[in-house]
């Protein structure tokens, strides 16, 4: 099961560390510790994000500073395989991004809910990857 601490769920989530912990705090996002440290599940964090993203109420000054052909740092949502195509939903910051890949390089790349991932845009393509 794929676990972030509270630094790594605020980079995806786009927002602030003190953020999180409040959303921690407000019992929003539960978690848990590991190794001493505050830690939540991946599948809780995509959760999170996509009620984030269906109602933001997170600083959206960062949109702004994101161009179009950077390397995006988030989480996957969702994935959906059939025998040939993946469709893969992710939240980077307060962007949703959906790309459309092989199944088997779904599978390759370990990709489903909760699991970080980079998505690099450049124009129309979104190439999704693991750090």
């Amino acid at each position: 099961m794929t676990t972030y601490r509270i630094a790594e769920v605020a980079e995806v989530l786009g927002v602030s560390d003190d953020t999180v912990r409040r959303w921690v705090e407000a019992g929003r996002l539960p978690a848990g510790s590991g190794g001493g440290r505050a830690t939540v599940r991946g599948v809780d964090v995509a959760r999170l994000a996509e009620e984030l993203a269906d109602h933001p109420d997170r600083e959206q000054n960062r949109a702004s500073a994101v161009s179009a052909r950077n390397r995006l740092p988030g989480i996957v949502t969702r994935v959906v395989k059939d025998t040939v195509m993946a469709q893969v939903d992710m939240i980077c910051g307060p962007y949703r991004l959906v790309s459309l890949m092989s199944a088997e390089a779904a599978d390759e790349l370990g990709l489903e809910p909760g699991a970080r991932a980079i998505a690099s845009v450049k124009s129309t393509n979104v190439v999704v990857e693991r750090p």
